[in-house]
């Protein structure tokens, strides 16, 4: 343990996060690393997504006459977070509005982030704190990546994601980092989503109707499938699913709340689709679970 990670653990469930981001660098189980080690297709592993999900028009942030800078997944993620809590299966890390961020970003706000490990799975839980006099507009998203395939050797085509709802809703892509006007049909069928490289042509896939809370990440085969996950979400209203449309050996699974500006939309940030307004004093809480294991 350093200044700069802390690993905690329940069985043989470990994890590592950095205070940089507050990021999950690492989830172990059963001899399975099940996060992307920031090879050089990307160079991440799960950043925290605030206060803004995907692209402003021109990376430009409008807001009562003035315009700010503010450029993709905002800049949480490149923050060092202080650390409010280090224990044997948990860790905490608070991230406050300062100087370098009201540059950016105009609003005070408080964003804890809460790690938890169990003998099954990772939760994370993020809350936005408003600590100002006026309503707090903001998005959060998680971006974890997860190793693709979940084992050497495997064949990427070989998984899938299982949603625990059919999701016949259409999907919304992007053009330049900005949502496409016009939204397209459901790769998924019933439940089902097989994964390809091809599929990220035409970069993430997005969610913004989804009906499920959940979602099962792992190989076809039945009992010999190997390493799997689940991912569920409480309070995340869309869902991300991406990978490099150059193809790469890692997948995210994205829980969202809000998404990249429409194409078209240069007005005030306040008036951007799928923000939070969170009121003075309030807060807004989210949280999402990794279920880890082998079949």
């Amino acid at each position: 343990m350093t200044d700069d990670t802390h690993s905690f653990r329940c069985g043989s469930l470990t994890a590592t996060v950095k205070a940089h981001g507050a990021e999950l660098c690492s989830l172990k189980g059963g001899g399975t690393e099940f996060l992307w080690q920031a090879g050089p297709e990307w160079p991440r592993h799960a950043p925290l997504l605030f206060p803004i999900v995907g692209r402003l028009a021109n990376d430009e942030l409008r807001h009562q006459g003035k315009t700010y800078r503010m450029t993709q997944h905002g800049f949480a993620r490149d923050s060092r977070f202080v650390w409010a809590e280090r224990g044997e299966s948990r860790c905490t890390l608070v991230l406050d509005d300062n100087e370098t961020t009201r540059a950016l970003y105009p609003f005070p706000f408080r964003l804890t982030a809460a790690y938890a490990i169990d003998e099954s799975g990772l939760d994370l839980t993020l809350t936005i704190a408003n600590t100002g006099k006026d309503t707090l507009p903001a998005s959060l998203g998680g971006h974890p990546a997860f190793n693709w395939p979940l084992q050497p050797g495997a064949a990427k085509e070989s998984h899938a994601l299982t949603f625990a709802s059919a999701e016949p809703s259409p999907v919304r892509r992007l053009e330049g980092g900005l949502l496409r006007p016009a939204a397209e049909p459901s790769p998924v069928k019933g439940t089902s989503l097989p994964l390809s490289d091809s599929l990220f042509v035409d970069d993430a896939i997005i969610f913004d109707r989804i009906e499920s809370t959940s979602v099962r990440y792992a190989a076809a085969g039945g009992a010999s499938s190997g390493p799997w996950l689940k991912m569920s979400w409480r309070g995340f209203r869309e869902l991300g699913v991406w990978s490099k449309p150059s193809g790469a050996p890692f997948l995210c699974i994205e829980p969202w709340r809000g998404y990249a500006s429409p194409a078209g939309f240069h007005g005030e940030f306040t008036d951007k689709p799928g923000l939070m307004h969170i009121a003075a004093g309030a807060e807004e809480q989210l949280s999402f679970r990794i279920e880890v294991g082998s079949s």
